[in-house]
């Protein structure tokens, strides 16, 4: 697993504390001293997989260079209710202050990731890869996508720089998926390409274009399985559009290479976690 480097996450704690105190934290500084200590816990009130420990750490770090944060589990172990996460020493006023975006960006990450490892538990012995999306939150693309695969799902593309995916907006402006490949095959060689495809007719256009990868969408069960036995490996397949936890296993069984599902990072459920003093 890749993992999560300063500079993804630097900036968005600046932003962060810039954002939630940009007079100070008024009651805070109200009631303690700048060489008041103090202790507090993280504990898990709800079970589920711990992502982003690093980020929370580095919160109060910045407030506070001599800050203490003491991990007790690491990113991708699980937690059940009343379980600690974490042992937290330094001054107050970091303390206090850090404590509600850390708490923001580790249950929304944690969440992403219990999501995650869901998907992947659900098609165990499966030969399908979970995919993420770019259905992520604006400036926090980055946490988004770690916190996928410390489920231990698997990132699609990062930016609209990685991958040339056309989809159905692009078919309808370009005037079809012969057309549309044509052009990007003209103006970028050598990048692979993915079509979206909504039909059997869809696919079989695809597959004469050359396709690398063909995304089948929003197909019922028994067209999914078709558009795989037509494609038989010439190109990759990706399954997308209303997928479930109730009902990945049946498109997963479909011989589907990789499943794509936007709600792993578009429809967080955090994690219920808190910090006591």
């Amino acid at each position: 697993m890749d993992p999560l480097k300063p500079e993804d996450y630097e900036p968005i704690i600046r932003a962060g504390l810039q954002e939630d105190a940009p007079g100070g934290d008024i009651t805070t500084l109200g009631i303690f001293g700048p060489d008041d200590s103090g202790e507090a816990a993280l504990i898990a009130k709800a079970p589920g997989v711990i992502a982003g420990l690093p980020v929370a750490a580095r919160v109060f770090t910045t407030l506070d260079p001599d800050f203490i944060f003491s991990a007790e589990i690491a990113d991708g172990e699980r937690v059940t209710p009343g379980q600690r996460i974490a042992g937290l020493r330094g001054r107050v006023r970091a303390l206090l202050t850090g404590e509600r975006l850390a708490l923001n960006l580790l249950q929304r990450m944690s969440g992403i990731a219990t999501l995650a490892a869901a998907y992947v538990e659900a098609v165990k012995g499966l030969p399908v890869t979970i995919l993420d999306t770019r259905k992520t939150a604006p400036g926090l693309r980055a946490l988004d996508k770690y916190a996928v695969r410390v489920g231990g799902a698997t990132n699609h593309r990062a930016t609209l720089s990685d991958l040339a995916m056309i989809k159905d907006n692009h078919l309808k402006l370009a005037g079809g998926i012969a057309a549309a490949v044509t052009r990007i095959r003209r103006e970028k060689p050598g990048l692979r390409v993915e079509v979206e495809t909504e039909n059997l007719d869809d696919v079989g256009e695809a597959l004469a274009a050359g396709a690398d990868i063909i995304m089948l969408d929003n197909m019922d069960l028994a067209t999914m399985r078709s558009a795989v036995a037509r494609i038989n490996g010439r190109a990759r397949t990706e399954a997308s559009g209303n997928v479930r936890l109730d009902n990945v296993r049946a498109i997963a069984e479909t011989g589907v290479d990789s499943i794509s599902i936007g709600a792993l990072t578009h429809s967080v459920t955090a994690l219920d976690i808190s910090l006591k003093a």
